[in-house]
């Protein structure tokens, strides 16, 4: 667990969806693999596929498939269900600690994913965790994706909520990092030492794991009614 500035009580959390509550690393990178195969392009290892993937798929794709951008996110897309339809993992905490919070009563819980909005929101009721969420926001649903603050706008409609210190983001990535700057909402970040180093930008939290943000709102009284 990570050095700990001054916290705003959250009033809100708003998570990543892939590698922030779910294990989906090997997922994408598979059905990544089978895309670039697919249009006789060279393969990334695992290794840059986890520092490559960051943005939308309509933000990258133009990039790497010109013209069949369109077309290889409806291939990527059918991969990525083929094989996650066989495993979807959550991460260690992740359900517990979604329960807590909603169980405590303490604010929305939202999602801002880079992952496609109907993927997203599938991939969740098959958890079985829809009913946690106030909404669950993907790529293609705001009219702009992460880093844009679009979609956190979009995550906090009807919640009475705007962007600040008390909506605190919880994410694995420098992109999310970048949108709850962008925002003004607390930037959470989970991973190691090292990763949060090469953020290159300030956090005001950094946890090595989900547990370890619940043990932080549990330690603060954030979680008291």
């Amino acid at each position: 667990m990570g050095p700990e500035k001054l916290l705003t009580p959250p009033r809100a959390l708003v998570f990543d969806w892939d590698n922030t509550l779910i294990d989906t690393w090997s997922l994408i990178h598979q059905a990544l693999e089978d895309t670039f195969r697919h249009y006789d392009l060279p393969v990334w290892t695992p290794e840059e596929t986890r520092q490559r993937v960051r943005q939308s798929a309509r933000e990258t794709f133009p990039l790497l498939f010109g013209e069949r951008a369109e077309e290889a996110i409806g291939h990527y897309s059918d991969r990525y269900r083929h094989w996650s339809s066989r495993e979807l993992t959550p991460l260690d905490g992740a359900e517990s600690l979604l329960a807590l919070w909603a169980g405590r009563g303490r604010g929305p819980l939202s999602v801002v994913s880079n992952k496609q909005g109907p993927i997203l929101r599938e991939e969740a009721s098959r958890l079985g965790w829809d009913g946690y969420f106030h909404r669950l926001i993907g790529a293609n649903d705001a009219k702009a994706d992460k880093p844009d603050i679009a979609p956190v706008l979009l995550a906090l409609e009807g919640s009475g909520l705007a962007p600040g210190p008390d909506v605190w983001f919880v994410g694995d990535t420098d992109i999310d990092m970048i949108c709850a700057n962008n925002a003004g909402c607390t930037p959470v970040f989970l991973g190691s030492e090292a990763e949060a180093a090469e953020l290159e930008m300030d956090v005001s939290l950094r946890l090595r794991a989900l547990a370890d943000l619940g043990t932080v709102l549990d330690a603060h009284g954030f979680l008291n009614h």
